[in-house]
């Protein structure tokens, strides 16, 4: 998946499910590496890294 289109996804996932979609994403990437699924588990990665970006910093 490139950089547009994970950044599309992470768009989506983030106004779907606000600030739970990076959560949404690491889940549905752990499944994928338990599933043997590299190339997807890579992509739901790029997702979650687009999804951090768009968030910005933590508060502290």
């Amino acid at each position: 998946m490139d950089a547009i289109k994970a950044t599309e996804y992470a768009r989506a996932l983030y106004s779907a499910h606000g600030d739970k979609a990076e959560l949404e994403a690491a889940q549905k990437m752990r499944a994928c590496e338990d599933a043997g699924k590299d190339g997807e588990a890579a992509d739901w990665k790029a997702v979650r890294q687009a999804i951090r970006a768009l968030r910005g910093p933590n508060q502290a």
